[in-house]
């Protein structure tokens, strides 16, 4: 009996040990586990990724652009992460926003516009530590240098040479001033301009329903002009017909002094009011604009004059 207690005893005092132990562990696991979340919550300990930066504060108000990938550690309350910025190309688009922008051209017209700029990082102490708020400064001069190029240009160009226009925009934004004998986008701001493009230039809605009518009245006066000079020319070959028609009907019966043409002209007078009553069946008055000073002896044929009621012709 006193052996058999004794194991018990032992045994109790084995799993008493046992679970101190366990939860002493468990304990120190938790409070390293508390320690670490509250250390990375705070960012004591923070990582830089790949192709990002970090600007650290530090004590008395220095800055300093951590680049090297990893992990890092940082002093607490001596020490503050500032802002982390990425090195990778990032997009920009003129206005601030993807949708198009009015833009007025040279002839006060007014037209719709989306550019995008394409950038990246360079020198993180000119963009990070030199500049306040760099993103907000760099789409003010952005927007600036972009809507002057494209204010200065002709309606017609901005739709018609608009990969010329692309060029110049970024030509510029890549290496003009800002002002006379100041920096450039780059100098300024420690960035590279990668590209620009233009995406979308268009009139407003009214100017294109002017736009549409102007043309269509065009087509319509083009297509009357060309019909007006198709019956010029039918008009002309016809009295060019009828001209030498007649020269050959003179060369062959008249005679060369002339003596014979006005009788060939009461004669072709005289064909002509036939043709012009046998076109009129219905006795409608036909008018000939010709003066031949005397009737021509034309006979009309009886059956077609029609006897009018009480027997008189």
């Amino acid at each position: 009996m006193a052996e058999e207690a004794s194991r018990q005893f032992v045994t109790r005092a084995f799993v008493k040990m046992v679970l101190r132990r366990t939860a002493a562990l468990l304990t120190l696991v938790g409070i390293l586990y508390g320690a670490t979340a509250l250390l990375y919550a705070s960012k004591t300990i923070y990582k830089v990724k790949m192709n990002y930066a970090v600007v650290l504060e530090r004590f008395g108000g220095k800055r300093d652009a951590i680049t090297d990938v990893g992990w890092h550690i940082r002093l607490p309350f001596f020490s503050k992460i500032e802002q982390e910025v990425t090195l990778m190309n990032q997009t920009l688009y003129l206005g601030g926003s993807p949708e198009p922008v009015r833009v007025i051209s040279r002839e006060t017209v007014a037209l719709w516009v989306s550019g995008l700029l394409t950038y990246k990082i360079n020198d993180l102490n000119i963009w990070a530590i030199k500049n306040l708020l760099p993103l907000h400064l760099l789409q003010g001069d952005y927007d600036g240098i972009a809507k002057d190029i494209l204010q200065a240009q002709e309606v017609n160009q901005l739709i018609s040479k608009r990969e010329q226009i692309k060029e110049d925009i970024f030509n510029a934004l890549k290496s003009r001033p800002i002002n006379a004998g100041g920096p450039t986008l780059e100098q300024k701001y420690g960035i590279e301009i990668v590209s620009f493009v233009l995406k979308e230039t268009r009139f407003g809605d009214k100017l294109v329903e002017a736009t549409e009518e102007k043309k269509r009245r065009e087509l319509i006066a083009e297509a009357e002009n060309y019909a007006a000079d198709q019956e010029a020319s039918r008009i002309r070959k016809l009295y060019a017909a009828y001209l030498e028609s007649i020269q050959s009907l003179q060369q062959a019966l008249g005679r060369p002094d002339g003596t014979t043409d006005a009788l060939i002209f009461q004669f072709l007078t005289q064909q002509k009011w036939a043709t012009a009553y046998e076109k009129n069946p219905e006795n409608q008055k036909t008018i000939v604009i010709q003066n031949t000073m005397d009737a021509p002896g034309l006979t009309l044929p009886t059956d077609q004059v029609q006897p009018k009621e009480g027997g008189e012709p």
